[in-house]
């Protein structure tokens, strides 16, 4: 889907600028190093160059969806701004528009499945996945949007990206690594500790720089930029 524009036949990153709402892993964190054991696990697979594997420090979960590059058209562009406005004058609107913006508290995470690209995730509760919705839609107010999966938007980590398909046995073998790494999730790290909420620019998959964060899930914070 996204090769030659985010990534090339090799595996590597493409320049596809824009920004994001997202919650890093909290580095440090005992269910990061069960995450990191299991993308280890993955890169051990038979055929690994069929992915291409994003830094272990990239690693998130998208809260909600900003603009980006290669994605100028409605309903992923608020109505309201020329489909040619730069990157960067985007994020600095979103930075104005932001303030202010009080989140809507904090959450909790599991994981659902492993997949080639990472792991679908989840509200560990009912009550989490409701507060992960909420901030969702009220994030479409200042963003101006909603994406036509908006309501159902599956909530995901990324590892990698796919280059090429698998044959079926490759695909059966991978099959069987991904139930083991979800055991071990299920075991080891079955809440998974995230960052707060962050406001991040990009240039590509390999960085999400914070430029404002909801740092106990309401209160917002400037970061450094």
């Amino acid at each position: 889907m996204h090769l030659r524009t985010r990534y090339d036949s090799a595996g590597n990153f493409l320049i596809e600028p824009g920004n994001t709402v997202v919650c890093h892993l909290a580095s440090g964190s005992p269910s990061e190093a069960v995450v990191i054991e299991v993308r280890e696990r993955m890169r051990a697979m038979p055929d690994p160059d069929r992915l291409a594997f994003t830094p272990i420090s990239s690693l998130h979960m998208t809260l909600f969806q900003g603009i980006i590059e290669h994605r100028r058209r409605l309903p992923f562009w608020p109505q309201y701004m020329p489909l040619d406005t730069s990157i960067e004058d985007m994020t600095r609107l979103y930075l104005e528009r932001l303030k202010g913006f009080e989140g809507h508290g904090a959450f909790k995470v599991r994981v659902v499945d492993v997949v080639p690209t990472g792991r679908t995730v989840a509200g560990a509760s009912d009550e989490d996945e409701r507060v992960m919705r909420a901030w969702r839609d009220a994030l479409s107010v200042p963003f101006g949007y909603r994406h036509s999966d908006h309501d159902s938007y599956t909530f995901h980590i990324t590892f990698a990206y796919q280059i090429r398909h698998l044959d079926d046995e490759s695909a059966s073998q991978w099959q069987d690594v991904f139930d083991d790494c979800l055991s071990l999730l299920a075991r080891q790290a079955p809440v998974i500790e995230l960052r707060a909420p962050a406001f991040c620019r990009f240039k590509d998959m390999k960085h999400f720089e914070e430029l404002w964060s909801w740092v106990d899930g309401a209160s917002p914070m400037a970061c450094g930029r």
